[in-house]
């Protein structure tokens, strides 16, 4: 049981302030959404401020290596060589490739072309070309703190339909990211998001979601992005997730790579387009972390 802090003792958080001038107004705030039945989020998953500071300086060093990478991804480039230059950017900037290894991932990023929706493993057989998008997911650990970002690419030609839905993906993590505050809740973002990409014609992958991120590489919460206002947890200052919805072009269901076991394709073969960030929860909104 975790000792019941009293009002003049020193705040959990390690603030060194009172507790009574700290977390004890948000605390007894979840409390109550929690005696009315809501989803709250446990003390281990609401950041201190050193934490937050840890966190934010992986962010920086996430959205710095997929700032670089850019002028790279273009016709003719593999999937591996892409893999190699952010690996190499990464340990120069004295990061660690957060998949690498992770529950035996074999590549140090995730490059999903075209009906990919997620999870694609970089190869030296895979050479982009004309008329191709591409997903580049990041992640970095720092200082043992951890960031989670990816852009997508349009390779040379990309026809004006592939363009669109790598538009309107962007745009619905705009959408969600607008419904980020404290004392609201992630189905407010994620019924914004599925809003937005049916009402232009796509749809957004149930099964994989968002996630916290932070201290571990995926934390609690799992977040959805076909999900209802007023549902799901909580959000609360100090908290930190993804927003990367997954929209496809045609049906929303996928299935997984036998081979490899760990890419996600659309079940009928036309385009998946995703954009990630990485956000906070602050008590006046929430600050953008990576991108």
């Amino acid at each position: 049981m975790m000792k019941e802090l009293g009002r003049n003792d020193l705040c959990w958080c390690g603030s060194q302030r009172k507790y009574k001038k700290c977390h004890a107004e948000h605390d007894e705030k979840i409390e109550f959404y929690r005696t009315q039945g809501h989803i709250v989020p446990p003390r281990k998953i609401i950041k201190t401020p050193q934490q937050i500071a840890g966190i934010r300086e992986s962010g920086k060093i996430n959205t710095a290596i997929l700032d670089y990478i850019t002028e790279y991804i273009q016709e003719g480039i593999t999937t591996e060589e892409i893999n190699r230059l952010i690996h190499e950017k990464t340990i120069t900037l004295k990061g660690v490739p957060a998949p690498l290894g992770y529950h035996g991932f074999p590549k140090s990023i995730c490059t999903s072309v075209n009906e990919q929706i997620c999870h694609g493993i970089p190869s030296r057989n895979v050479i982009l070309g004309s008329g191709d998008i591409i997903n580049v997911d990041v992640s970095t650990i720092y200082n043992d703190y951890f960031s989670d970002s990816s852009r997508m690419f349009c390779i040379g030609a990309v026809n004006e339909e592939k363009k669109r839905l790598v538009r309107v993906a962007q745009e619905c993590v705009q959408k969600g990211l607008e419904q980020v505050k404290p004392w609201a809740f992630l189905g407010d973002m994620g019924q914004a998001v599925h809003e937005h990409a049916v009402k232009n014609g796509y749809s957004v992958v149930k099964e994989i979601g968002g996630h916290g991120v932070g201290l571990e590489f995926h934390e609690d919460p799992w977040v959805s992005y076909v999900s209802k206002k007023k549902t799901e947890m909580l959000m609360v200052p100090g908290m930190i997730f993804t927003i990367e919805p997954m929209v496809n072009m045609g049906t929303d269901e996928i299935y997984v790579d036998e081979e490899n076991g760990w890419t996600d394709y659309t079940a009928d073969g036309k385009p998946s387009a995703q954009w990630e960030i990485m956000v906070l929860v602050t008590n006046e909104g929430h600050e953008v972390l990576a991108h």
